[in-house]
């Protein structure tokens, strides 16, 4: 909160240090599909190296190391100690891309190394069957698989290793040091670990994938769902158009006598007709009500209009919601039934929206004739902020009130314009052609 004196001092930036940790903790839970390196999908060029960048440090820090403590401690032959080192260690950089075949090259090459170093001058009180730097290779390698690999996969590889280890266990020189076990345990518990991240980062993505799935199930039922209502509600409008059409086609041979038999029969084909499209309109409102016609018992009421607008207003303001209402002499005059009715939901949608998400701000409500257009009906409504609100008001426009505004509006061939205003609020604003002969939207 800011002092009269002066403006806010800007709050201090976040600590980088955790949230790289989380960035990179994401990275490291994105699984990478078969053919793709390891964190191929990292959003930054340098996260996408990294695995490359490491592994290659590991080649160069062990390939010396392993040839030296195999020619000194070990006292195994120079072409031999370079010959194991280089398979021992050079794999690892497959690893990024192909760690199922870096581990099966990597494994024939640690128990070749085994098999040669029973008879090495120096075994004798040093680790075997595996070498304190094939123990770190091969860790690397659990890390790269636990990353990509499936858990068969992962099972089948720490099975194995500890197979060929138990193998050797038969073999092993006098006064070694075994490292069996420790291997089969530090390798199982790298797997466990890596594997659990990587089928954490498979259950999140399938999460968002549900939720997208989800998201789209919604708005579209949504989207149906007002339709079905608009229809609905439409179906009386037309249903009056045809109950005039039956009643003048009935009575025309008493309004207008001494009509001749042709015509007279032309008139009693047309009110059939049109009694029988009120039947079947009777069965698709049945349809779209999905109840049989026992509901909607509470329908059967007039559909309102812009001239119902002002008592809308007045119970909203009943209900603790300022609003004001702008209403110009003959807005209603010569509207359409499907415009005039699309100009009331508009209207108390909008409302709707303003009491659910600024309980409390001052609401204009204003429809008009465009003066430029008067074959157009202008429907605007305007709210400020709520009373201490920080953010605008319904930025997402994914409501089910923005989502039946613009069907109604697409039904009578207008526009609609919604959006958070720059000092607070909402704003909605409609065209409606009241024009008999609009083109019918697209």
């Amino acid at each position: 909160m800011s002092d009269a004196t002066g403006p806010t001092a800007p709050p201090p930036a976040p600590a980088p240090g955790p949230r790289a940790v989380t960035r990179f903790a994401v990275v490291l839970r994105t699984p990478a599909r078969p053919g793709e390196p390891l964190f191929a999908r990292a959003p930054r060029p340098w996260q996408r190296w990294m695995p490359l960048v490491v592994s290659a440090v590991f080649v160069v820090a062990l390939l010396p190391v392993t040839v030296a403590v195999l020619t000194n401690d070990y006292g195994a032959g120079g072409g031999w100690a370079g010959a194991l080192g280089v398979a021992q260690t050079v794999p690892l950089v497959l690893a990024v891309t192909r760690p199922l075949a870096a581990w099966g090259m990597v494994l024939l090459a640690d128990t070749v190394g085994a098999v040669l170093l029973i008879h090495a001058d120096k075994v004798a009180g040093h680790a075997w069957p595996w070498t304190p730097m094939g123990i770190v290779g091969y860790l690397l390698l659990m890390v790269c698989l636990g990353l990509r690999a499936s858990v068969r996969t992962l099972v089948g590889v720490w099975l194995a290793t500890g197979a060929v280890g138990v193998m050797l266990g038969f073999f092993a020189p006098a006064g070694v040091t075994n490292t069996v076990a420790l291997l089969f345990v530090l390798g199982g518990t790298f797997l466990a670990l890596t594997g659990a991240l990587r089928l954490l980062g498979d259950a999140q993505q399938r999460i968002v994938e549900q939720e997208g799935i989800s998201e789209a199930e919604r708005s579209r039922r949504t989207l149906l769902e007002e339709r079905a209502r608009i229809a609905r509600e439409l179906h009386d409008v037309v249903a009056h158009h045809m109950s005039v059409i039956t009643v003048q086609a009935d009575s025309a041979p008493y309004r207008l006598p001494g009509m001749a038999e042709p015509v007279r029969e032309e008139f009693a084909a047309i009110a059939a007709c049109a009694r029988e499209s009120l039947g079947e309109m009777r069965r698709l409102l049945t349809v779209l009500r999905g109840d049989g016609g026992e509901a909607g018992a509470g329908e059967r009421a007039p559909q309102p209009g812009i001239d119902r607008l002002q008592q809308l207003v007045e119970a909203t303001v009943r209900a603790g919601q300022p609003v004001e209402l702008s209403l110009a002499a003959g807005a209603g005059r010569g509207v359409p039934p499907a415009v005039d009715l699309s100009a009331y939901r508009i209207v108390q949608e909008a409302l709707a929206n303003v009491v659910r998400h600024a309980p409390g701000a001052p609401t204009r409500v204003s429809v008009t004739r465009s003066p430029e257009e008067p074959d157009e009906v202008l429907v605007l409504v305007v709210n400020g902020p709520a009373p201490g609100a920080v953010v605008a008001v319904e930025t997402s426009g994914t409501g089910h009130g923005l989502v039946g505004m613009r069907e109604r509006v697409r039904l009578t061939g207008g526009t609609l314009d919604t959006g958070p205003l720059p000092e607070g609020g909402f704003r909605v604003a409609a065209r409606l052609p009241v024009n008999p002969s609009a083109e019918e939207p697209s």
